[in-house]
């Protein structure tokens, strides 16, 4: 079982030693259930992009600000968890930071929902 703390720490600081300050690791790839321990340099940001079917965005340390192409955008701090829209989005890290990207790409034909 991975600990995220250890995971944020070690991400962190290879994404604060890599030259365009990120680091990523998918920890768990089970059938369509993603998730991804992702680490951004202050001031770094994953450019906006569409959203999965369903995913939310924990911060572990840090804080990011996630920008939704609406205009809707939303400051997640360290502890806080948050829904992601299935709108076009981006994030920012607004300090160095670590969070857990949980996303489900896809619903498999023929389960109930």
């Amino acid at each position: 079982m991975p600990d995220l703390a250890t995971l944020a720490e070690t991400h962190l600081a290879a994404a604060l030693a890599a030259g365009k300050g990120r680091s990523a690791e998918l920890i768990v790839h089970d059938h369509q259930l993603r998730q991804t321990v992702i680490a951004l340099a202050d001031g770094q940001s994953l450019s906006e992009h569409n959203a999965p079917p369903a995913a939310t965005l924990q911060v572990l340390r840090g804080s990011v600000k996630v920008t939704a192409h609406d205009g809707g955008d939303v400051v997640v701090r360290e502890g806080e968890l948050v829904q992601l829209t299935h709108e076009r989005h981006g994030v920012d890290a607004l300090e160095d930071a670590a969070f857990l990207l949980t996303t489900v790409t896809g619903i498999p034909d023929g389960t109930p929902g």
